[in-house]
């Protein structure tokens, strides 16, 4: 049994201050090493199920967050930026279950913790073909184009919720609770990670009980972005069209395209933000 793993940051068990998701920023490298830890976690209980390889794909950000000395050596490890399938960076029909750690709610939830989807301020709301989409919307539909089930997600409630509500009985571990976007109730790191590793032991014992989440062809990415600035400079993307003053469509038949294009959209949004000041 092969099984992936896509972690994300927001979501990893202790962390709520946008300063421990990047570089630099106070708490960021105990954050590397808690995300680390749920990491380990997953791949523990995809062991104690009877994986015979997991891959691990740091999903956050710079994609250099994943402390690769501290990973369980039975695992690889996918690092670094230029990855053209970002989130989804190394996921192929030949695995048998995908769990996705460390991740968040879309944006706009309630009580979810540090919710956003795919980008923190520049982006308002995804669409996929459109209904309002997140992260494990997303990730979850690019792992179903390939035939592989989603057989875990741990993170926030909130995303717990969103999980279950879109692929059904999937396993979910809750680490947190949100008070707010930037505040939560939070489990110990030793009590979080057992209840991560006893769930995807659980999850992969009953792999037979999960389907892939697959979406017919053609697939409609919506963009809302907060600016009309990002919008025209997306919209000069061949493909992309401009569907409002601040929204963005593109159309096409292979979801690898999906998922390559928001890795672009981004660095284009990032661009036009960085070099706005307060008006970014």
């Amino acid at each position: 049994m092969k099984v992936y793993v896509s972690i994300d940051m927001e979501g990893v068990t202790g962390l709520t201050d946008p300063e421990e998701m990047h570089a630099g920023g106070r708490g960021y490298e105990r954050g590397c090493e808690l995300m680390t830890a749920d990491a380990n976690a997953v791949v523990a209980g995809a062991f104690e199920a009877g994986a015979t390889a997991v891959a691990v794909n740091d999903a956050h950000g710079s994609t250099k967050n994943v402390r690769v000395d501290l990973l369980d050596e039975r695992a690889t490890l996918i690092r670094g930026p230029g990855k053209p399938m970002r989130m989804a960076q190394g996921l192929t029909g030949e695995f048998d279950a995908a769990c996705f750690a460390g991740y968040h709610a879309r944006a706009g939830v309630r009580h979810g913790v540090l919710n956003h989807t795919w980008m923190g301020k520049e982006i308002q709301n995804v669409y996929l073909n459109g209904e309002v989409c997140g992260e494990t919307r997303l990730v979850a539909a690019c792992a179903g184009s390939l035939g592989v089930p989603v057989a875990l997600v741990t993170g926030d409630e909130a995303v717990c919720e969103e999980a279950r509500e879109l692929l059904g009985d999937v396993e979910t571990v809750a680490v947190k609770t949100g008070v707010d976007r930037f505040a939560a109730e939070l489990l110990p790191p030793a009590v979080a990670q057992a209840r991560i590793r006893e769930g995807a032991a659980r999850a992969l014992n009953r792999l037979a009980d999960f389907r892939p989440y697959e979406l017919a062809a053609p697939f409609t990415l919506g963009v809302e972005w907060n600016s009309t600035a990002i919008a025209a400079g997306c919209a000069l993307i061949p493909g992309t069209r401009l569907a409002g003053p601040r929204h963005t469509e593109f159309t096409g038949e292979d979801y690898r395209d999906i998922m390559a294009l928001l890795g672009i959209y981004a660095m284009i949004a990032g661009q036009v933000a960085c070099g706005s000041g307060v008006y970014g």
